[in-house]
């Protein structure tokens, strides 16, 4: 403050009776501002080095990633309404199946310029497309998982945009043909996006952004990040180190590919492409024991604490492939193949209707609402064994030992005084398996059954019949 003017408050009587009004006028601020309580559930978040309002606090019972049950959301498929509305109502089912991590297929608004009405073909990374509400209805989502101790993750689309996305006013954010022509992903058929170009740091920049923006704004948990086999090594790594100074926050990281350095980069999870091809198989006929060599196989050269998950169907095999009735040959063994997915190893990921047998596929370019009361005693048997299986350390993080033959999955999860045995038929016929001492002529508890059962020296099983004991 220039001298004349303390000369005027401190010199003059007048000058001093104004500085006092003044610094009271000030404490009176200063304590008005002070108690002034936030907007509920809006508050500034002290792990944002720049200090961004942010939406709710971050989660903290987000699980350990041996420990994950996952579950799809697609949101077309779930009404009445076919909206967040529609999943907010369901949660108590989702989480009845002992999830405890919710992936949501594409929120965003979706391009109208070459459209075929796909999720993927994203016109705004930072809005909620009004078919499925709004922000405030995604807050209330997070918040009502977290409530029911599920982290949300959002499906993340890194490689490409619709034609009417904003970012089109900046041409050199496009891959470009000899001609300076934006096009489409190379080697596919996706005719309704535009190709990023990650070369240009500004695009990265403000994708990184945007994911930020759920983080803060609705309190999101993690990424299920799309087609990431088409989006450079070094981008992954740069986004995924974004999060880490994030102190108070856990973000998952899940890969779609099949690349083999996504766990370098930062990535948590990864599609288990590998076993679900090898599953079909064995239940076209290879050796029951090709399964476990597979799993052992992708888990080979796999960091300590990544996993891969695995899944009888998500929402590309459902809508393109064929659901898992049509694939291992009706309700049986669809469960028999849920089984050994679930308990083999890797983190489980259901999908959307797979728990009430929908038959027919699911298509997620339009709605198609799931029959949730369809075949009650599949669902209740699902509930049943994802429930133990996520109260069982030996289920989820034990070592394994298989015992397979030919026509039967069978092995041990044991951690510490804890071990479960599972035993799955992977044929539409009546199989048998000498069981080894370690097994044979004990009491077990059957966990499907609710009783107690005695092994014999040998264990015979009905068509796609499985045992989950302990």
């Amino acid at each position: 403050m220039p001298l004349c003017f303390l000369r005027l408050f401190v010199c003059n009587p007048r000058g001093l009776r104004m500085m006092k009004v003044a610094v009271w006028l000030l404490l009176v601020l200063l304590g008005t501002t002070g108690c002034k309580k936030d907007t509920p559930n809006t508050l500034i978040d002290p792990q944002n080095p720049n200090n961004r309002p942010g939406y709710g606090q971050p989660f903290t019972a987000m699980p350990a990633i041996d420990d994950i049950v996952m579950y799809e959301v697609n949101l077309r498929a779930f009404g009445p309404g076919s909206n967040l509305q529609a999943v907010i109502a369901k949660l108590d089912h989702i989480k009845s199946l002992g999830t405890n991590v919710i992936w949501l297929m594409p929120i965003y608004p979706i391009g109208t310029v070459n459209s075929v009405n796909s999720p993927y073909s994203v016109r705004d990374y930072k809005a909620v497309a009004s078919e499925y509400g709004s922000l405030a209805d995604l807050r209330q989502f997070t918040d009502a998982a977290h409530a029911r101790g599920m982290a949300v993750m959002l499906d993340w689309v890194a490689n490409h945009t619709a034609w009417d996305h904003p970012w089109l006013d900046s041409t050199s954010w496009y891959t470009q043909n000899a001609s300076g022509t934006i096009i489409h992903p190379p080697g596919t058929n996706w005719l309704d996006v535009a190709d990023l170009n990650f070369n240009n740091q500004n695009m990265r920049k403000a994708m990184i952004e945007a994911m930020h923006y759920w983080i803060y704004e609705a309190n999101i948990d993690g990424f299920r990040c799309d087609y990431a086999d088409g989006v450079p090594f070094d981008f992954w790594q740069q986004a995924i180190q974004s999060t880490d100074t994030m102190a108070g926050r856990n973000i998952i990281f899940f890969a779609e590919g099949s690349r083999s350095n996504h766990f370098e980069a930062g990535f948590d999870l990864s599609f288990g492409w590998a076993f679900y091809g090898a599953l079909k198989n064995v239940f076209n006929g290879q050796t029951a024991g090709h399964l476990v060599t597979t799993s052992s196989n992708e888990y080979l050269n796999t960091p300590a604490g990544k996993h891969w998950v695995r899944f009888t169907t998500n929402h590309d095999e459902s809508a393109w492939d064929a659901t898992p009735i049509q694939l291992f040959n009706g309700q049986a063994g669809a469960m028999s193949a849920w089984v050994i997915t679930n308990f083999l190893n890797g983190v489980p990921l259901l999908y959307s209707s797979q728990e009430v047998a929908r038959s027919g596929t699911l298509p997620f370019f339009s709605r198609s609402t799931i029959n949730w009361n369809a075949n009650p005693a599949f669902l209740a048997a699902k509930q049943r064994m994802l429930q133990f299986y996520a109260s069982s350390r030996a289920a989820r993080r034990g070592a394994l030992t298989s015992f397979a033959n030919t026509n039967i999955v069978a092995f041990t999860k044991t951690h510490q005084a804890e071990t479960v045995a599972v035993f799955a038929n992977v044929r539409n016929s009546q199989q048998s398996l000498s069981l080894p001492a370690a097994l044979a002529n004990k009491t077990w508890w059957d966990v499907m059954a609710q009783d107690s059962l005695t092994l014999g020296s040998e264990l015979s099983l009905a068509p796609y019949q499985y045992y989950i004991l302990r």
